[in-house]
């Protein structure tokens, strides 16, 4: 599946509006931009204007730790394994 480009919008906002909405964001574990488009969403569904074909917020955080090699280190070189043996 390939994602759809994201569309860079340059927003001017009130120094406090902004604050307020980057404070909300750090609550919520967002970045103000995903704030910001989190409740753009929601908005638009509420009002029943929110595309059929709009595509899902992007996933947030780590990937699970099953879907990372273990075998690796944060920086994708190998890291040593230690066994203990009885």
């Amino acid at each position: 599946m390939t994602a759809k480009a994201r569309k860079p919008v340059l927003l001017r906002l009130d120094p406090a509006v902004h604050d307020a909405l980057a404070r909300w964001a750090a609550d919520e574990l967002r970045s103000a931009n995903a704030q910001i488009e989190f409740l753009l969403r929601r908005a638009l569904a509420q009002a029943g204007r929110l595309p059929d074909d709009v595509g899902g917020l992007p996933k947030r955080g780590r990937p699970a730790k099953d879907a990372r090699n273990a075998d690796t280190g944060p920086d994708d070189t190998p890291t040593e394994t230690h066994e203990e043996t009885p």
